[in-house]
């Protein structure tokens, strides 16, 4: 389960407000990339609080509420599908990083990022912690904000195109997905330089 090990390293070398940073949506085929910040309070605690792919959609949005209400600040953010496909999906997540970590009401000056690239351009002092959403509170508590952000985005989008079914696997290249895109052919929420391979010259 996560703690705040990393947050105390961090404030133990002289930083004062650490963010935890995370992102959601770098796999699917449809949608933006989304990344939110989160400033918690050292004396938080959040029961239940753990890495966003281990929790159900329910126990998810039940958390996100209560980190919000608790978090000292709090940012979500988005990389386009037009930055996507401009750059490529690494650099729009860094984008969103960026975006998130900046969006912050309170401003940190040290962030915990989850991975192991560092965000190009980033503005303050940083690390990576490898599975940081299962390490680090802040980090699980940014990827809880993220996840449920971008999966409500995906419900909004089954609306608009409810025959390709997103509000069940999200824009995520699942069987039913990947047919449903073959039939109907390629939204304008999707990504078409993830398609080139399910699509051939066809995109």
């Amino acid at each position: 389960m996560p703690d705040f090990s990393f947050e105390t390293s961090a404030k133990d070398k002289g930083f004062k407000l650490v963010c935890g940073v995370d992102e959601a949506g770098r796999g699917p085929l449809a949608g933006p990339v989304c990344a939110a910040a989160v400033i918690l309070p050292e004396t938080c605690e959040i029961e239940g609080l753990n890495d966003s792919k281990k929790l159900s959609e329910k126990k998810r949005e039940a958390l996100y509420d209560v980190i919000c209400d608790k978090a000292l600040a709090y940012s979500v953010a988005f990389g386009s599908i037009e930055e996507i496909e401009k750059l490529n999906i690494l650099e729009a997540t860094f984008i969103a990083m960026n975006r998130a970590i900046d969006g912050l009401e309170i401003k940190p000056d040290y962030a915990l990022i989850d991975g192991n690239r560092v965000p190009k351009d980033i503005k303050i002092p940083c690390e990576t912690v490898v599975k940081g959403d299962a390490k680090s509170c802040s980090i699980a508590a940014a990827s809880i904000l993220a996840k449920v952000t971008r999966d409500r985005l995906m419900l909004e989008y089954d609306k608009q195109y409810p025959e390709y079914n997103f509000k069940k696997h999200k824009g995520y290249g699942t069987k039913e997905h990947t047919d449903l895109i073959l039939k109907h052919g390629v939204s304008p929420v999707h990504r078409p330089s993830f398609l080139k391979k399910l699509l051939g010259g066809s995109i």
